[in-house]
């Protein structure tokens, strides 16, 4: 490599090209053998008088600037084959050389579990996750999570963060996930979702009668008083969802809703904001809300419709090798469908 590159995608030589790959192991209890990684980066004058550690870190994105100075103390990132302190000054031109085995990121335990993959080539998979499923281990769900899941079917996302997950969707929301099997896979989806250009669509049924579409740009923050919940409240961090009406029902909408952030919560709290909170949810909405003259099958699958309505129906991204704009979508969960033929059916004898 010769020069500083603004994006990982354009660097010619990458990271993938540089990993000494080695054979998987032949069971599931571990991760595969380490990953070596062999990197070179020669400076040029644009970099004089910057300090070593952020060059680095400029330089390899894929990395923490905590831990590239941890590996300059450990003696694997060389400038011009010596150690140097993080605080060296660049004179320009020296050559950066980064020789390290890949260490275990996560101590989440390998479980067989399931996976409902909708694609999958060498740098991500799309999975489509069910109703049910933790994302990943917490207070109270330290197994039966999808990370765990992914450390026993990709060992070597061990060695990824989060076991290469870059976003969530909730234990009881159903539908698409993308997950990287790679740093460079990893590092270019957190940039699509952090410059918004990962394409995110939900389906979701509503209390009430929303008239038409709109966009709710409204600040989401941990509710001060009950913290299991999100709310919206000013100095909260920005959140945006775009949302169009795709059928009214008597008393109930279904919505398709477009995330332009990422918030915890954020269709949940969004709409409960509007008065129009989330059937089955039981966080953001108090009680079962039954409409008076509802059939007993109305009753019946409302009140048995335990978890929030809301399905990750569509979901588009960039791949972070081939740069080919990707979509992918996700039929609704049984549950959902019955919801919404009810629905339907409740309409037709009103």
């Amino acid at each position: 490599m010769t020069s500083a590159q603004s994006s990982i995608s354009n660097v010619p030589e990458t990271i993938l090209d540089l990993i000494e790959d080695s054979e998987d192991a032949d069971n599931h209890t571990s991760a595969a053998t380490a990953t070596r990684l062999s990197l070179q980066f020669q400076l040029d004058e644009s970099y004089l008088g910057q300090r070593i550690d952020q060059v680095a870190a400029s330089v390899w994105h894929d990395f923490s600037r905590e831990k590239l100075k941890q590996w300059m103390k450990d003696g694997h990132l060389l400038v011009n084959g010596n150690v140097v302190k993080p605080k060296y000054k660049c004179e320009g031109n020296e050559l950066l050389t980064l020789e390290v085995e890949l260490e275990v990121q996560t101590t989440s335990q390998p479980e067989n579990i399931p996976l409902d993959i909708v694609y999958e080539d060498d740098d991500i998979i799309i999975i489509n996750k069910s109703v049910g499923m933790v994302v990943h281990p917490g207070a109270g769900n330290p197994g039966g999570t999808l990370v765990n899941a992914l450390l026993y079917h990709y060992p070597k996302s061990a060695e990824l963060a989060r076991a290469g997950l870059v976003h969530r969707i909730d234990k009881d929301t159903s539908g698409l996930l993308v997950v990287a099997k790679n740093l460079e896979a990893q590092f270019s989806l957190s940039k699509q979702l952090a410059d918004k250009s990962v394409y995110r669509v939900y389906d979701l049924v509503v209390y009430g009668n929303i008239i038409a579409g709109g966009t709710i740009d409204e600040p989401i923050k941990r509710h001060p008083v009950d913290r299991i919940k999100m709310t919206v409240l000013p100095g909260g961090k920005d959140a945006v969802t775009h949302y169009n009406v795709k059928e009214r029902f008597r008393d109930f909408t279904r919505v398709q809703a477009q995330l332009e952030t990422g918030r915890t919560h954020q269709i949940r709290v969004h709409f409960s904001y509007l008065g129009h909170g989330l059937v089955g949810d039981s966080v953001y909405v108090n009680r079962v809300r039954l409409p008076a003259g509802a059939s007993q099958t109305l009753i019946d699958t409302l009140r048995g419709f335990k978890r929030q309505a809301l399905h990750a129906a569509k979901l588009g991204l960039v791949h972070p090798r081939t740069g080919e704009e990707m979509q992918f979508e996700a039929p609704w969960p049984e549950d959902f469908t019955q919801l919404v033929e009810v629905l339907r059916q409740e309409n037709a004898t009103y």
